[in-house]
């Protein structure tokens, strides 16, 4: 299950993402000839790369920002951007450009020290833009939980599209960022969900001044908790893939 778009978007071109969009996929290509590599791509990630151990010992701290803009493959650079794509651009709109991109830097790090909190003696690399993005879904939600977003839900050979309020996506997304990171071992790699969680709540908290100044609950009120400008109309906002039936 995955957004892949909402019914509002931005009032004004969203140039911060549109950057951020383009950077990661330029400093992905930098790298890209030493993907199959692994030594060479060890060494580039450690240099980087987020390492908690090395953070906790006051070493390689740029790691807490280069690691932003790593990923380690096509499918993880690309569902980042798609999120960053989706819910982006309403929060520049409502933030300003340059607003934007401070909270976005912002939950970026509040993401970092919270994947050092859960797991700080590890060595495991950690990148990707997630964190980050994590705090655009968490500001996305406070200020427009209502806003109605396509999401994409695969079943074996299903494939479906279904409109559902932001709140349902994003508190879904959460909550399972918070089991996994419950459920999983810190020290086996993988997804790095505490990272996401805490880039989620960063990013909400860091939403409230702007949504306390727009009115607070007022505010829900007045926009009915969508972006505040006209919703586009999609024509198919429902398919599905044609069941086969079992000939006897």
């Amino acid at each position: 299950m995955f957004p892949i778009r909402d019914h509002n978007p931005s009032g004004r071109t969203p140039y911060v993402v549109y950057t951020l969009i383009i950077l990661n996929f330029i400093v992905f290509l930098s790298y890209q000839p030493i993907m199959s590599d692994d030594y060479r791509l060890t060494l580039f990630f450690h240099d980087w790369a987020l390492l908690p151990g090395e953070v906790m010992e006051g070493r390689r701290l740029h790691g807490l920002v280069t690691s932003m803009f790593l990923h380690g493959g096509w499918m993880h650079l690309l569902g980042n951007m798609l999120f960053l794509w989706i819910f982006g651009d309403n929060l520049e709109d409502e933030m300003g450009h340059l607003g934007f991109l401070l909270f976005y830097l912002l939950s970026g790090l509040g993401a970092d020290f919270a994947q050092i909190a859960a797991d700080p003696d590890s060595l495991i690399p950690m990148v990707g833009a997630s964190g980050a993005i994590a705090g655009v879904m968490g500001g996305y939600l406070l200020l427009f939980p209502k806003a109605r977003v396509d999401i994409l839900l695969i079943l074996i050979i299903i494939f479906r599209i279904f409109t559902v309020p932001a709140w349902v996506m994003l508190g879904l997304w959460f909550g399972l960022q918070l089991f996994n990171g419950v459920a999983s071992d810190p020290e086996a790699g993988g997804v790095a969900h505490w990272a996401h969680a805490g880039g989620f709540v960063i990013g909400t908290v860091l939403a409230l001044p702007i949504w306390l100044k727009r009115g607070g609950p007022r505010y829900w009120k007045t926009t009915h908790g969508h972006p505040p400008h006209p919703e586009t109309k999609y024509r198919l906002t429902q398919s599905s893939v044609p069941r086969v039936r079992r000939r006897r």
